[in-house]
């Protein structure tokens, strides 16, 4: 017998069934969301625009460990008991983010399965990928490591796409995510359109032929 197929996540009614304790958020670019060391008292769900997550050591070093588009949740760390952020969240462009106070979240979670299964869902994928990312970061080069980040952005080998436009981000940024320096991913960025991986006309497109350093040994 096939497995039950999970129904697409739908946003409108995932948020109706809410109910009360939610507000919306509109940040402007670069408005910091919440900060490292702020109380975690809520969880957000991004309806429009960008956000990064960044972390700070204690020699004040920071780094930017993922960027989430519409349709990602964060500050989650919240519902296990965490009683401060351990994260900073930064909007990236002028978003719209849904605020839920950590009570609401807790008790939709418990009543109401529309809300709970979406969730969990999210919480598998969202595993998943700091699986990956900690791979990637223990044995991949610098170069891997970048040509990857490019491919998660443009989310290509998701629904059959060969290549997508990919929003503006500086090399300062994807230095902070690959975890090197910016010379060098400029030289891999022009390494990559000289091979033709990427191209910068009308934006930065990004081709599946990219996949080749990823999968190169």
């Amino acid at each position: 017998m096939p497995g039950k197929r999970t129904a697409p996540f739908d946003s409108t009614t995932f948020l109706t069934k809410i109910g009360v304790g939610k507000t919306i958020l509109k940040p402007q670019k670069k408005q910091i969301i919440f900060s490292q060391g702020d109380p975690a008292d809520a969880i957000f769900y991004i309806m429009r625009g960008k956000v990064s997550i960044s972390v700070l050591s204690a020699t004040g070093k920071e780094a930017i460990i993922a960027m989430l588009e519409r349709g990602s949740f964060f500050g989650e760390s919240c519902l296990n008991g965490q009683a401060m952020y351990t994260k900073t969240a930064t909007s990236i462009e002028q978003s719209e983010i849904v605020r839920i106070e950590k009570g609401a979240m807790i008790r939709a979670l418990h009543d109401e399965p529309a809300v709970k299964e979406p969730f969990m869902a999210h919480l598998l994928s969202r595993n998943f990928r700091i699986e990956e990312d900690l791979v990637d970061q223990l044995f991949n080069s610098s170069e891997k490591r970048l040509a990857r980040i490019l491919l998660l952005m443009a989310h290509i080998g998701t629904e059959s796409k060969i290549e997508a436009i990919i929003p503006k981000v500086s090399q300062e940024v994807l230095a902070e995510m690959v975890g090197t320096t910016r010379s060098r991913v400029s030289f891999f960025m022009n390494k990559f359109e000289k091979l033709g991986f990427i191209d910068k006309n009308g934006g930065l497109r990004v081709h599946s032929s990219l996949l080749r350093i990823v999968l190169h040994d």
